[in-house]
């Protein structure tokens, strides 16, 4: 290795390294000092309160259906260093879904269930209709009716439930 051949042959610098950036803050020949982040009063604020992370039941479904079908050595470990979480959520949603939990946090419609149509109240509203078209025919008969009688009493000739 070449640090260790500069090391041991006190060559040009014996704090210099080739690759990654030491920390005691000597860098790599050839390599510029980065400059220091511009900072924000925005980015230093602390919260007083931090927020705990939340994740959803989907996600939570995603991440042990993944963790499920990892079948080679470290393929969980992966998958947790990748998301960002611990063996322990991993755990605990596994244990969650074995109770059946993460389903009942699907989500669902909400407001009142709308309660099914029962076959009954359609036969009587076509009746009720059906009454009340035969009780318009019968209230127009009865009109026609009178105003035969009031024609039959204009022109003097008597009219035939009358005569009965």
């Amino acid at each position: 290795m070449k640090v260790v051949a500069n090391k041991k042959a006190g060559g040009e610098g014996a704090g210099e390294t080739e690759g990654a950036r030491r920390a005691t803050g000597v860098f790599p020949a050839g390599a510029p000092a980065p400059e220091p982040p511009a900072v924000s009063e925005a980015d230093t604020e602390v919260v007083a309160k931090p927020q705990r992370r939340r994740f959803t039941a989907e996600y939570k479904r995603r991440i042990v259906r993944e963790a499920d079908r990892c079948t080679t050595a470290g393929a969980i470990g992966a998958l947790l260093r990748r998301e960002g979480l611990y063996s322990s959520h991993l755990t605990t949603w596994r244990a969650a879904r074995d109770r059946g939990e993460l389903e009942a946090l699907a989500p669902r419609k909400r407001g009142p269930k709308a309660a099914p149509p029962d076959p009954r109240d359609k036969t009587i509203a076509e009746q009720e209709r059906e009454l009340a078209k035969w009780k318009k025919r019968a209230e127009r008969a009865e009109a026609l009716v009178e105003v035969q009688k009031k024609v039959a009493a204009l022109l003097g000739t008597p009219f035939e439930s009358e005569k009965s």
